[in-house]
């Protein structure tokens, strides 16, 4: 894909902007994957693109789903950048750690008026490393955040674990469970080892617009249907601007995107391959399916409205 590139050194941030053929006045900031040009991102933008969006993709660098001080000043560049473009509207979709990124973005920054959450943390997670040393694919950072503003790193959640042991942990949790990856238990004993904080949550009563909150109970890498729930008290109890949706599932896995992103992502044997990387997806493929299929229909119902 074609786009307009930005260079973090030079612009600001790293991204590449992919301007919809037909005329479009909305825009999405796509968060998903590791790259720009990565699987993830090509398939959300084209998603977007044929609902009549502008996109811009953006990423920490270039094939790097690590998060560490992700500077939010980046968000700041981008969304001036887009209303440079004659973009009016500004939205926001990621999904797993990203999703996170988009609701803390939102929180920050009014201009995003759509955001959409798969998978996210109701926190603010540490920082974090896939840089493979001494042969771990992640690590924590030392006293880095995930995220940064001016400089600063963002009071973040602790992770229970220090590195090696960290990702020995999330590996010995994993063994055997027919999943690509659970580190639900390592998340459990980091909140009993450190109950969570006010100042390590996110204010997604600051949020501006309409926001999407996706989890299910079947997701092994952390307890997104929890995370979604206290979210939803949070904003029952607090006063706020935004509309809301908190969709929780028992069936969807850690993939609780829209069975049309889904099917642009695998288009074909998407139920074989969810089954490969997800038992709870082998076990339940219908009921993951009807999640995805509801989840579609909630998200462009909310894009209508916006």
């Amino acid at each position: 894909m074609k786009g307009i590139r930005f260079e973090a050194e030079r612009d600001g941030f790293y991204g590449a902007y992919f301007a919809n053929k037909m005329e479009a006045d909305h825009a999405f900031i796509v968060m998903l994957g590791d790259d720009v040009d990565g699987l993830l991102a090509r398939s959300a933008v084209k998603w977007l693109h044929k609902r009549g969006y502008n996109c811009l993709a953006m990423s920490p660098a270039k094939k790097d789903y690590g998060h560490h001080n992700y500077p939010l000043e980046r968000f700041e560049k981008a969304i001036v950048y887009l209303k440079r473009q004659g973009n009016v509207k500004i939205g926001i979709i990621g999904g797993s750690t990203t999703a996170m990124l988009a609701l803390i973005a939102a929180s920050y920054f009014p201009d995003i008026t759509m955001t959409l959450a798969f998978t996210p943390s109701d926190f603010v997670m540490e920082g974090f490393y896939q840089d493979g040393k001494d042969g771990m694919k992640e690590r924590p950072g030392d006293g880095e955040s995930t995220v940064s503003y001016h400089g600063k790193p963002l009071t973040y959640f602790p992770f229970a674990y220090r590195h090696p042991e960290y990702w020995q942990k999330i590996m010995e949790e994993t063994k055997g469970t027919g999943n690509m990856l659970c580190s639900v238990e390592m998340f459990e004993e980091s909140e009993r080892r450190h109950p969570l904080q006010e100042e390590e949550k996110i204010k997604v009563e600051n949020i501006k617009g309409h926001v999407m909150m996706v989890g299910a109970r079947d997701d092994t890498l952390w307890n997104a249907y929890k995370y979604v729930k206290r979210m939803d008290e949070r904003l029952k109890t607090l006063p706020h601007e935004c509309t809301y949706d908190a969709l929780t599932y028992e069936y969807g896995t850690h993939f609780v995107f829209p069975q049309s992103i889904i099917k642009m992502i695998l288009p074909v044997g998407s139920r074989f391959i969810l089954g490969k990387l997800f038992r709870s997806a082998k076990e339940h493929p219908l009921e993951c399916e009807r999640t995805r299929v509801d989840i579609d229909e909630k998200v462009q119902a909310a894009l209508r409205k916006w």
